[in-house]
């Protein structure tokens, strides 16, 4: 267990990249409660 004792190094370009990810997942999360209170369809033009 000495390898959980030790420090990551976790690139820093990793970490802005993946906050960068997780605001874009939730940016099309509230796009798609907004299509679907507009319209009242999860996918518009589908059903």
């Amino acid at each position: 267990m000495e390898n959980s004792n030790q420090k990551r190094n976790i690139d820093p370009q990793k970490i802005s990249a993946e906050k960068l990810n997780g605001r874009f997942a939730l940016l099309g999360v509230i796009a798609l409660v907004g299509a679907y209170i507009s319209t009242g369809q999860i996918i518009p033009g589908i059903v």
